[in-house]
């Protein structure tokens, strides 16, 4: 299977573990000049835009550990794209989580990283 199957089939398992706690997914795979959001949803008052993370093992660092400073960045002008895009407030509630998974477990890291 190459990169992008596999990353698609955890995203699909990411959404899927989100609708179990509640979020309720609005979009998938959001691109635009500015990135790339792999889930966009909703969870409660929030407006939440998702990095879904991968690895296998652990020898180039974990899951979470890939989304450095650099692919936040990337995000969020991702992130303030789309909400110019679908004409939504500036002071629109939103947050930018992280689904990681290392080997087999998953986690949702909330409020991950700011603008």
């Amino acid at each position: 299977m190459n990169k992008h199957a596999v990353g698609a089939q955890y995203e699909v398992q990411a959404a899927s573990h989100l609708n179990s706690l509640g979020y309720r997914i609005l979009c998938h795979n959001y691109r635009c000049r500015m990135g790339e959001i792999d889930l966009i949803a909703s969870d409660e008052k929030y407006l939440v835009f998702i990095e879904v993370k991968y690895r296998s093992d652990e020898s180039n660092g974990s899951a979470l550990e890939a989304v450095d400073v650099k692919k936040q960045r990337r995000i969020i002008r991702a992130a303030r794209w789309y909400l110019m895009e679908k004409h939504l407030p500036e002071d629109t509630p939103v947050r930018f989580d992280v689904v990681a998974f290392d080997k087999e477990e998953i986690r949702v890291i909330k409020d991950a990283f700011w603008i």
